[in-house]
């Protein structure tokens, strides 16, 4: 071998990188040990024993901080950690309306409206699509009358055609999918979370976030959809309110159904006017037998019922209407009736358009969850505020004078000025503090605090107070400091992994891996004997330069990551096996030992490139149109692939010749593998058909079963909620169904068994975009699980919207599409013979057919999920992936027997059958160690690789089978047909 000291340099350097890579995950490991330790479980105490030596030395000789070493070690995915994965996809429909100004054009709105709802089945954007619904609705009609604005009138001429609004219109959502990414990030950073991911998906609207170790979701998510509309508005006070919010309750009632009893609330007579605490505690502590009373009032009183006018009780007695700017309370199960009642359009014209009503932030009790109904002052023709929340130019957290945690704003100098003149207005008269009103600081339509002003405010520097924790300060001073998003965020995808799941996920992992490892290593010891050593020796390199490279390039390990690892480990093999039978057969022809290595590893070289770079295809694939623990899969699966080439070709080649240098003896097979396979002369060919009629046997049966019966689609690709529960005793999953039924307003959820609980699948509310939506279908799911009277966790939460379960499909298919259509390039170009790429697909086709057919054929028969999801397209990528390097294995001896001028008597099928009797026992025996791996990783992977494991299982076994039944024969019949009409032309 040319270039041994560069192959050993080489060598040496990836080793010390990967030792220097992997030194930070032990020395992180050590001092979080100590840390332990010292907190002997308390964990506030191991906090701040962590944050005190954040910035000190802990890396012996190099002095690395623990903050640095923490960045840098071995980083798990939310899988094996717990946190939240969350999809977020930027409104564009507000920010297209909004550039506009909100127009009220009935043309304009309904092409919008089909721009929407197209958007899932066309491949257009929303744009585009906008552009195209509104010229079909109004083919004379210009867009520029629209967005002709004072705004926009450095880019949109009245004159402007609808393709230059369209330019204009895609610049802008790109602008704010830009802005919004930097926004979010931003925020995240400031977040606090270790090793943080946040990443703009390319050609899209959506921002993935990745969020380790959280657990607190509902932060997570005001956090991230909080657009930071932050705007400042006078306040009505409550007497000025009430006789508008009398009217619509009398209106109210006059719809209802006439009874003998008809009472109207007053303001000096109503039948529910008590103070505040005593009203709600009775509405919610109210039993059965007051249920009449309850339906009398609410006939009488619709309004008043559910919203509790701000009332006091005065010293005669009496109740009084309590000043300020608060109108009003409810509990939270009914401010969805209130605002659905002040939607009405006969209730909407009691109320004066320079009135807007909205909630408080926070409920002012935290055991019934009441809230607060505001009434602020919007000025101008479109409601404006008196002062927009673009006026701040930073905030902060900090505490006020009574130890209560608020926010500090500081304003530009322009807002700084408005604000002193808004406040000056608001204090009123010095002498009297009744002519004090309030202001009312709103942040996404919701009310944070509505202060009486006693003064005016000179030099802009004001703060935010009310009943915050310091983590809501926190987040709100990060929100209003980062900045207003361009255009609402909302979730449509959503992932939280609870740690005990992570922990489960860990444990099962490494026993796979560990498995899989030491059953691979005695396999190539009982078939190779002491080349098996070797061979072993350079497995163990090609897992530790894996690790280390992993951990130097900051790659996340989830747990189909560790499948990859797992995989890697059995595929490894295989360029060993192809080096070391190629030996074999160049010792059988009498050469010496030294001889027969190295024109073992020449012959090899063909096989061995043709084959990986092949499979690598396809991983890059994955890689590129893969996310989350799919990535972390194919990362793992292309590093490992690539290194493995390093280890088979020189590292293995390295020990052999030194081992050959100091006359040490070789085996390359045990008594009894010696003979296996030697002379085997099957007929491969001629009982081709036979397989044909099994594998369109299995097929068909498929194609009927996949049109009669279908697939058990994942969440992933039918959009949706899933959940992972485990309970304490055993529960039957009919009885989950009926009771989560109930809880879900009689829409049906799917209940499956699933390691010792059960997986939910709902799409309950799955179209529902409110930014409290998940809190309300949590509630429901709680609600009906704690009917069962059985201890249960919630172990792991997804949610997929529509859109981006539609869009996973679609990249799923075309992966699968480019996969097959990137190997036939391939294959054509290195064989150059469009026959071996023809019948390349041919098998990579039967493969992803047959693994369908399976899928859909046992689904419901084996006692584990099949679904198809994006961990099934994964294995049916990686499936191929093998199953072309199995071929590509044997082209690569057809075309050697091709070419090889002793073969020019032979017929075809005869060369084939050669080509595949001389290439059997490497197929055999990478095959049954790659199966061996898979097997452990199916037993001992866990419920949640289980399906993904199966489906590699299936897959490796037909993989295998195509390219002996299936590929090659195929070669034959594409060749002979080709002969055939050469002679006919």
């Amino acid at each position: 071998m040319q270039n041994k000291g560069i192959i050993k340099f080489a060598a040496i350097v990836l080793t010390l990188l990967s030792l220097y890579a992997l030194s930070f995950t032990f020395v992180t490991n050590k001092v979080e040990n100590d840390a332990k330790e010292y907190a002997k479980g308390d964990l506030s105490k191991e906090r701040r024993y962590l944050d005190s030596i954040s910035n000190q030395p802990v890396y012996p000789l190099l002095n690395h901080t623990y903050q640095y070493v923490k960045q840098r070690e071995i980083q798990l995915g939310l899988d094996l950690k717990g946190g939240m994965n969350v999809t977020m996809e930027i409104e564009l429909t507000a920010l297209i309306k909004s550039l506009a100004n909100n127009p009220s054009d009935a043309t304009f709105n309904q092409a919008l409206k089909n721009a929407q709802n197209n958007l899932t089945s066309s491949k257009k954007n929303l744009v585009a699509l906008f552009v195209e619904e509104y010229e079909k609705l109004s083919p004379t009609g210009k867009l520029a009358i629209f967005y002709s604005t004072k705004e926009n009138a450095s880019e949109i001429k009245l004159d402007a055609s609808n393709s230059e609004v369209k330019s204009f219109l895609d610049k802008q959502a790109n602008s704010a999918v830009e802005r919004s990414f930097n926004i979010l990030r931003t925020r995240i950073d400031k977040f606090g979370v270790t090793q943080p991911n946040i990443q703009l998906q390319e050609g899209s609207n959506r921002i993935l976030v990745e969020l380790p170790g959280v657990t607190d979701k509902e932060r997570v998510r005001k956090l991230l959809q909080g657009s930071a509309q932050l705007e400042f508005y006078e306040t009505y006070d409550n007497q000025e309110i009430f006789p508008i919010l009398q009217n619509v309750n009398n209106i109210l009632a006059a719809k209802q159904p006439k009874t003998e009893t008809k009472a109207v609330a007053t303001q000096d007579s109503t039948p529910i006017s008590k103070d505040k605490p005593a009203l709600l505690s009775a509405k919610k502590d109210t039993t059965k037998k007051d249920s009449s009373s309850i339906d009398a009032l609410a006939k009488t009183n619709p309004l008043f019922a559910i919203l509790s006018p701000a009332t006091f009780q005065g010293a005669n007695g009496q109740q009084s209407l309590r000043p300020g700017p608060t109108v009003g309370y409810a509990n939270q199960s009914d401010t969805a009736k209130i605002n659905a009642i002040f939607a009405q359009e006969d209730v909407k014209a009691l109320i004066p358009a320079n009135v807007k009503l909205y909630w408080g932030v926070k409920a002012i009790s935290t055991e019934n969850k009441v809230f607060e109904l505001y009434a602020v002052k919007p000025t101008g023709v479109n409601g404006e505020p008196a002062l927009a929340g673009d006026v701040i130019s930073n905030a902060r957290e900090d505490f006020d004078q009574r130890g209560n945690p608020e926010v500090v704003m500081v304003m530009k100098s322009d807002g700084a000025r408005e604000w002193k003149r808004i406040t000056a207005l608001a204090a009123g008269s010095p002498q009297s503090e009744d002519d004090n009103k309030s202001i009312a600081i709103v942040l996404d339509n919701s009310v944070y605090t509505a202060p009486r002003v006693s003064g005016e405010i000179p030099n802009g520097i004001s703060s935010i107070s009310g009943n915050f924790t310091v983590d809501e300060t926190k987040d709100l001073a990060n929100v209003l400091k980062a900045g207003k998003l361009p255009a609402p965020a909302k979730i449509v995808g959503e992932y939280v992994v609870g740690p005990t799941l992570g922990k489960e996920s860990i444990d099962k992992g490494l026993v796979s891996s560990i498995a899989g490892l030491v059953v691979v290593l005695l396999f190539m010891l009982f078939y190779y004997s002491k080349a098996g050593y070797i061979a072993n020796l350079a497995l163990l390199a090609n897992l530790f330069f894996l690790l280390g490279i992993m951990a130097s390039i900051g790659a996340v390990w989830t747990l189909p990551g560790i499948a990859g690892l797992v995989l890697t480990i059995g595929m490894a093999v295989d360029a060993n096996v192809l080096i070391y039978e190629r030996i074999k057969e160049e010792l059988e022809l009498g050469k010496s030992l030294k001889l027969a290595v190295a024109d073992g590893f020449s012959n090899a070289y063909s096989a061995i490139i043709d084959s990986n770079v092949t499979t690598l295809i396809t991983g890059v694939i994955l890689m590129v149109m893969g996310s989350g623990p799919i990535l972390g899969f194919a990362t793992t699966l292309v590093i490992g692939i690539i290194v493995s080439m390093f280890t088979a070709i020189f590292i293995s080649r390295l020990i052999l010749e030194r081992s050959i240098k100091n006359n040490k003896t070789i085996s390359f097979s045990t008594s009894f593998t010696a003979k296996l396979f030697k002379g085997s002369n099957f007929d491969f060919v001629k009982g081709r058909r036979k397989f044909y009629i099994l594998s369109s046997v299995i097929i068909i049966a498929g194609i009927i079963s996949i049109f009669t019966r279908g697939f058990s689609l994942g969440v992933d690709f039918q959009g949706g909620r899933t959940y992972v529960v485990d309970f304490q005793t055993e529960v039957s999953t009919v009885d989950v169904r009926k009771a989560l039924t109930n809880a879900f307003e009689n829409d049906a959820p799917e209940v499956k068994s699933y390691g010792n609980g059960v997986r939910i699948t709902t799409d309950y509310l799955i179209n529902d975009n409110s930014d409290n939506v998940e809190t309300i279908v949590e509630g429901k799911l709680n609600e009906g699980l704690q009917k069962l009277g059985v201890k249960y966790e919630i172990k792991d939460a997804q949610k997929v919207g529509p859109t981006v379960a539609n869009d996973i499909k679609t990249s799923a298919i075309y992966a699968v599409i480019l996969a097959i259509l990137a190997v036939f390039i391939y294959i054509v170009v290195r064989f150059r013979k469009w026959e071996f790429g023809a019948a390349a697909v041919v098998a990579l086709l039967h493969d992803v057919l047959v693994l369908l057919a399976i899928f859909s054929l046992l689904n419901g028969f084996v006692p584990f999920s099949l679904d198809i999801d994006q961990a099934f397209i994964a294995a049916v990528l990686t499936v191929m992936g093998y199953s072309i390097n199995d071929t590509v294995v044997v082209f690569d001896r057809v075309r050697e027997y091709l070419n090889d001028d002793r073969n020019k008597k032979e017929t075809l099928p005869t060369i084939v059958n050669n080509a595949l009797n001389s290439t059997l026992s490497r197929t055999v025996v990478t095959g049954m160690s790659t199966i061996f791996v898979l097997i452990i990783l199916f037993i001992f992977g866990g419920e949640i690789l289980r399906g993904f494991s199966f489906a590699m299982l299936i897959g490796v076994i037909f993989g295998t089978y195509s390219s002996l039944f299936v590929a090659t024969p195929f070669v034959v019949e594409f060749i002979r047909k080709n002969d055939k009409d050469k002679d006919q032309k």
